[in-house]
């Protein structure tokens, strides 16, 4: 069962105007700190900063003018939120305590993103991406040399060949498999805490085609043929650097359910849910997050959400 009224994955909501045409204009660094308008996403590492709550308030993002900010490490234009240019800085430990010492105002993004509001959300999904994709590509790939950001953060140029790098995705599929009685195949990752389910993905290899690599991750992970191989919906994952494309499949005719076999190294155990399974297991079996496409694939199949607290609505009747 699916619901066709299911919104899209949680980091695919937001809609922010990359404004584009701005990233070569030479003068737009100057234009923009002129700007009474502008504002200026602060990231400390792998964290933001939020605004003092206010008596319940909801989160939200301490969005700055640039010339209440000391210097930082690198600048990166966002894009336009409505009416209001927004560009990522990233600050050191020393700058970040000057712009606000307390430590619980700088959120990661699994911790915020479930809080704050869908624009907020795409801004810092944007800038995360970003920020970890500068800190891992500071020198040449071909050359060894430094680089420096260009195009308002959006390449990188070599300082020796003066070749151009460019913000790379990596795509990883995720996949709903289910045999012909509708049930959902889960695995535990050899990384998880004990009793974490998810489902099956992996990243897609060079040469291959995204179907192909939905059948041979299934293949490796579960020891399972599948088929009848359906895209769904995308969301970001830049932890540090993924696009996760969501997939459904079926197990091929004649695939016998109980042969699933965990490949023992990244998948230690495999489990089949019914949806009365699945509500009834929420005491002993913990479910992805609820910012996942993961998570949004499951209650996409399950036919309702999942509450906050990752316990299951009874399956209805009908």
């Amino acid at each position: 069962m699916t619901d066709p009224d299911l919104s899209p994955p949680p980091f695919a909501r937001a809609v922010i105007d990359r404004d584009a045409a701005e990233r070569d204009d030479p003068g737009f660094a100057a234009r923009f700190d002129a700007d009474p308008a502008s504002r200026v996403l602060a990231v400390r590492g792998s964290r933001v900063l939020l605004a003092e709550r206010i008596e319940g308030s909801q989160p939200v993002l301490e969005l700055r003018h640039p010339a209440d900010l000391p210097a930082s490490e690198l600048r990166c234009y966002l894009g336009r939120d409505g009416d209001t240019p927004v560009e990522l800085r990233v600050f050191d430990d020393a700058s970040a305590d000057l712009i606000e010492p307390e430590a619980a105002r700088w959120q990661g993004l699994r911790a915020t993103a479930p809080l704050l509001p869908v624009n907020h959300t795409g801004l810092v999904v944007e800038a995360i991406a970003l920020a970890n994709w500068h800190a891992g590509h500071s020198h040449c790939p071909r050359c060894g040399a430094p680089t420096e950001p260009v195009q308002a953060g959006w390449a990188r140029r070599c300082e020796r060949e003066g070749n151009l790098v460019f913000p790379r995705t990596d795509p990883a599929v995720i996949v709903i498999v289910t045999d012909d009685d509708d049930r959902l195949l889960l695995g535990s990752n050899a990384l998880w805490e004990q009793r974490r389910f998810s489902l099956l993905a992996g990243f897609v290899e060079p040469g291959e085609s995204l179907e192909s690599a939905v059948i041979r991750e299934i293949g490796e992970e579960a020891g399972l043929l599948v088929d009848r191989v359906e895209y769904v919906a995308s969301q970001p994952w830049p932890m540090p650097a993924s696009l996760m494309l969501g997939f459904t499949a079926r197990l091929a005719p004649g695939v016998d359910p109980s042969t699933a076999t965990p490949d023992g190294e990244e998948i230690l155990e495999l489990r089949w849910f019914t949806r009365n399974e699945i509500t009834a297991a929420f005491g002993g079996v913990v479910l992805p997050g609820e910012t996942s496409i993961a998570r949004w694939l499951i209650e996409r199949w399950y036919g309702g959400p999942i509450d906050p607290e990752g316990r299951l609505p009874a399956w209805p009747a009908s």
